[in-house]
């Protein structure tokens, strides 16, 4: 029976590395992307052809059940026992200027995504009483930054939902933890002063999509069994 992991925003950057390194780990990855259908072929190509594509559009509740609903009737003996959620966009400005479809199209990725994708999972994993929940949050919503008042209150949000459903389906062999990166070198800090940012981060270096790759992977292994409902940050000691 094939091993199966969901990653969303899986086409570039982070998801891309997640998609890969997951593979290697024997998954079958399902690359989830919204439009970007040429970059996501890339992340199959580069898993080595294990896994496929899903596109659909997380914060779209009805787009996203019918996607998942479709997939499981493709594998009615199998179910997805590792979810990553990744997708999610900036789009930052003062809260002062902010449009207000910039406050909802970032909370509804990030923080509705979650929802929409993970809640018709649950149950099978459930079921199986085995499960991996891993959240994309972010330094960001940790401490608060500057001109993401939007990103902050979705990764915000995303850690205190990972605490509670960690609470929820422990018993049932489930782990659900978030991943805090800081920066980390990728499309999403493209046009941020690195230099500049570099002399705030004591480790004096952007980290790498592989290095928090590496870090999804052990979270989704059996070895990381009794670890659930904690947010691992990954920022070369930007804020600790």
């Amino acid at each position: 029976m094939n091993k199966y992991a969901l990653v969303t925003g899986g086409s570039r950057g982070i998801g891309r590395a997640i998609c890969v390194k997951l593979a290697q780990e024997g998954y079958q990855v399902i690359i989830n992307y919204a439009s970007n259908g040429g970059e996501a072929q890339k992340t199959l190509e580069m898993t080595g052809g294990n896994g496929e594509l899903l596109p659909f559009d997380v914060s779209n509740v009805e787009q996203t059940r019918a996607a998942l609903s479709d997939w499981q009737q493709r594998h009615p003996e199998e179910y997805i026992e590792v979810i990553i959620n990744n997708a999610g966009i900036r789009r930052d400005n003062v809260m002062a200027l902010m449009p207000e479809d910039d406050w909802h199209r970032v909370l509804d990725i990030t923080l509705s995504g979650f929802f929409n994708v993970t809640q018709p999972l649950l149950p099978a994993m459930q079921l199986h009483k085995f499960g991996r929940i891993v959240n994309m949050a972010s330094v960001s919503g940790l401490k608060g930054l500057p001109g993401q008042t939007n990103y902050s209150a979705a990764k915000g949000g995303i850690i205190a939902a990972t605490k509670a459903l960690a609470q929820e389906v422990a018993r049932r062999g489930i782990t659900v933890n978030a991943v805090a990166p800081g920066f980390i070198k990728t499309d999403m800090t493209e046009g941020l002063d690195e230099a500049a940012l570099k002399k705030t981060i004591p480790a004096n270096r952007f980290g790498t999509p592989e290095e928090v790759a590496d870090l999804v992977a052990f979270l989704v292994s059996p070895n990381a069994g009794y670890i659930t409902g904690n947010v691992v940050s990954i920022n070369g000691g930007l804020y600790t």
